[in-house]
């Protein structure tokens, strides 16, 4: 079979799966779609993490296996795309994640059409990927554990990126996410006498400036950081001083260290500010996932599989991916497939209403599958 005979039965299947998009641990018609078309082709057949489905294809070697993985959740929101398969149940696949899916489910046609392959498979449709930390429940399911994997291999469109091209980069690639909520309670009274009270907004503004030295004086320039304060609440009417303050804020590193420094540095700030003010602070750290660290050897094996004018060597990025969990056990390379074409007007970016892309780059996907396949000896 040639890939290129694949696409009218592939644009079937995305356009099937971005009908049905389905949020965090909740995809369960996107779950049987999927085991239905590998159960077709032929494939053993597991459900992994309540809602993630597994494939595995046995080879004749006894080398480990390797792993594919595509991940399967939809964001809320309203599509404004104007498609006539657009989505209508306030759900939207608006990160590619029906178009990872259709290249992976594509990447198993081709392979249930080889005889034999040499070494073993599994392909990985993973529930839970926006801020659900589904990558981290398959990591723990034992369903997915007891196959040993040897490297594993994630897949994700970048409307940054023109089509026809792939772009990642050995080690910190994608930023680790934190996010932190902060209470500051301190006194009210009347506006005409502060003396009487203790501002709990003001106490916030002196906190924001105090956590913006944290990047720009406490760490090293060269190991990089984000830290915003994205939502502030606070006070009641104009004419008194504000008792309550709720701050929301997000955290971005791409070194563990870091993270822990920034961590312990908001602490101290806290604590300084509760003695200097009288105020009580109370911090919630919320974690999500550690960075994507793109494992050196699976990154030259990739360049070599590579045309020049194919490739581009990116620099990290402040977005997240919870890949990353996976990568904490297994040897892991994540993978940028481009889909910018300005004529075509794909142009929208990630988690945008209007976000689409060309059915063409599916097949180039499944190629890129293919020929990492090759090189890992499964083909």
């Amino acid at each position: 079979m040639k890939i290129k005979d694949l696409k009218e039965d592939l644009v079937k299947t995305r356009r099937d799966l971005h009908q049905m998009p389905e949020p965090a641990f909740k995809e369960f018609n996107t779950s049987e779609y999927i085991e239905n078309k590998l159960t077709d082709l032929g494939y053993q057949v597991e459900k992994v993490a309540k809602t993630g489905v597994l494939a595995f294809r046995k080879g004749t070697s006894d080398e480990r296996p390797i792993c594919f993985r595509a991940d399967m959740d939809a964001l809320e929101g309203e599509e404004k795309t104007g498609l006539d398969f657009a989505s209508t149940n306030g759900f939207m696949h608006a990160c590619g994640h029906d178009g990872h899916m259709t290249m992976l489910l594509g990447f198993a046609a081709y392979l249930a059409e080889v005889p034999e392959i040499t070494r073993s498979i599994v392909l990985l449709f993973q529930p839970g990927e926006e801020n659900a930390g589904g990558a981290d429940v398959v990591l723990k399911d034992e369903t997915f554990r007891k196959y040993d994997i040897e490297s594993i291999f994630g897949f994700h469109l970048q409307p940054e990126i023109p089509e026809g091209k792939v772009g990642t980069k050995p080690g910190p690639f994608m930023a680790q996410t934190i996010e932190f909520n902060i209470s500051i309670q301190g006194k009210g009274c009347h506006g005409a006498q502060p003396q009487n009270g203790v501002d709990a907004i003001y106490v916030a503004s002196q906190l924001v400036n105090s956590y913006q030295s944290i990047i720009s004086r406490n760490v090293d320039p060269l190991d990089a950081g984000v830290l915003t304060i994205g939502k502030i609440n606070g006070g009641t009417v104009r004419n008194l001083i504000a008792e309550n303050v709720k701050l929301e804020g997000t955290l971005r590193t791409f070194d563990l260290e870091v993270y822990e420094f920034v961590k312990k540095r908001i602490l101290q700030i806290n604590r300084g500010l509760e003695a200097m003010y009288e105020v009580k602070i109370e911090t919630d750290f919320i974690d999500f996932c550690p960075p994507v660290v793109n494992d050196a050897e699976l990154y030259e094996r990739f360049v070599s599989i590579m045309g020049p004018e194919e490739f581009i060597k990116m620099e990290a990025m402040t977005i997240t991916e919870d890949f990353s969990f996976y990568q904490t056990k297994i040897p892991g390379l994540f993978l940028m497939l481009g889909i910018k074409n300005e004529e075509k007007g794909f142009i929208y970016p990630l988690h945008s209403s209007q976000f689409n892309f060309d059915e063409e780059m599916l097949l180039y996907g499944i190629e890129i599958y293919k020929r990492i396949a090759e090189e890992y000896q499964v083909l």
